[in-house]
């Protein structure tokens, strides 16, 4: 099977990058799909998002909406943002570095927006 990760390292809202990476993943559901969050891109991992005031799509709503896509977010960049204690999406799955990393060296594409 053919593997793809998706490296999503700022932050959700504010700028397209999180929307446009996530519906590429989406495009690519057939294949072993994995959404790495690191950086200020584990913010997207925060539960109770709310992005009407923004005029933006809720972006965990395509997380919830395609269970077939992985998503890791990296504890590490959790701790540095002072996350670790809040509430997570339950489909996120919290990584250290080392298996953060051996996701992105075991994917046979990587792809950063």
């Amino acid at each position: 099977m053919r593997s793809i990760f998706y490296l999503l390292d700022v932050a959700p809202y504010g700028s397209e990058k999180a929307f446009g990476l996530l519906n590429a993943a989406v495009v690519s559901i057939g294949m072993k799909v994995i959404v790495g969050l690191y950086a200020d891109g584990v913010y997207l991992a925060l539960a109770g998002q709310e992005s009407r005031a923004l005029g933006v799509p809720n972006l965990s709503d395509i997380i919830y909406a395609y269970p077939e896509i992985e998503v890791l977010a990296h504890e590490p960049s959790l701790v540095e943002r002072g996350l670790f204690n809040r509430e997570l999406i339950e489909r996120i799955e919290l990584v250290d570095e080392e298996l953060f990393l051996e996701e992105i060296l075991t994917s046979e594409s990587i792809v950063l927006l």
